[in-house]
């Protein structure tokens, strides 16, 4: 009997975990065809969470969880989370219901295809219009810079085969971006449309910030570019310098007379160029500090407790 690991990360989930533990077993109980395991990853909740988890556990030994001793973030958790599963396959799945579990049946079909991914590709979206619309933006960019074809509207929602969850497992990455990994190293996959839904209850931790950082790590990691940009500009604004300045000594020579002197436009020019080389020297450091982590080879996260391993 071939087993099915489910692997959900959560943080401050409290409303969601119980009713996502019955959806999931629910789900999995109707396929009596598979055994299952399914894989709580709590990222240092500050809410009841914990406790929930360690009720749930009580009542299901199929049921695990990890606690993590602190927050190490959107990337390292989830992926940590999909390292430790035993199954055939492992399905990825959110607490806030946005991913929706209706789907692993569908999921599971494909993979006994042969295929050994199977994603979600969000279509629309009940979250807000706006933030949608600036998802698709942001994705088509990555896609157009990146030197691997990215996945567009894939969030890690999906089936993946135990052959690549070892792949994940000899990475030792210290910054994973699973949806870069997929679509740079993925066999053989096969995308699933799926309209996202609203988060059932509770609160996003998502924020600027957070997204931030996952457009960044996207860009260092699979872009080149910031620092192209960067050459090609002070190419072109030195080449323009050389030639602004050429054309004025040639205009002072003919005609002394013909420049007033003035500060105004002196400022403007300084703070112009002093402003796109503080960008740069941002974008630069982005990159800097991505390599920073991934030579440091720190642990992707370090567990407080485990509940329901042998």
């Amino acid at each position: 009997m071939k087993k099915i690991s489910i692997m959900v990360p959560c943080y401050n989930e409290e409303e969601n975990v119980v009713p996502m533990s019955r959806a999931l077993v629910e789900q999995m109980e109707a396929l009596p065809q598979y055994d299952y395991e399914i894989l709580f990853i709590d990222n240092c909740s500050q809410d009841r969470t914990r406790e929930l988890l360690r009720q749930i556990c009580a009542e299901n030994p199929k049921i695990r969880a990890i606690l993590n001793s602190k927050n190490f973030g959107q990337f390292n958790s989830p992926y940590y989370g999909m390292c430790q599963t035993t199954g055939d396959c492992t399905l990825c799945v959110c607490c806030d219901f946005q991913d929706p579990v209706e789907m692993i049946p569908k999921f599971l079909e494909e993979w006994e295809k042969g295929y050994k991914i199977v994603i979600g590709i969000k279509t629309s979206s009940k979250e807000s219009k706006l933030m949608y619309f600036l998802r698709s933006i942001y994705y088509k960019m990555v896609r157009k810079m990146s030197k691997v074809e990215q996945i567009e509207h894939f969030t890690g929602f999906g089936l993946y085969d135990k052959s690549f969850i070892e792949v994940l497992r000899n990475l030792d990455d210290p910054t994973p971006f699973l949806r870069g990994i997929v679509a740079e190293l993925g066999p053989k996959i096969k995308q699933v449309e799926y309209e996202q839904a609203k988060r059932r209850a509770g609160k996003t931790s998502n924020n600027f910030f957070t997204l931030y950082d996952a457009a960044m790590l996207s860009f260092t990691s699979y872009t080149k570019i910031g620092m192209r940009l960067a050459s090609f500009l002070g190419i072109l604004m030195s080449g323009g310098s050389a030639l602004g300045a050429l054309v004025c000594l040639i205009l002072k020579l003919l005609d002394g007379g013909l420049f007033q002197s003035g500060t105004a436009a002196i400022l403007l020019a300084i703070l112009f160029v002093g402003g796109l080389q503080l960008f740069f020297l941002g974008f630069l450091g982005e990159y800097i500090m991505t390599i920073n982590a991934r030579v440091m080879k720190r642990p992707l996260v370090i567990e407080e407790e485990r509940i329901n391993f042998d």
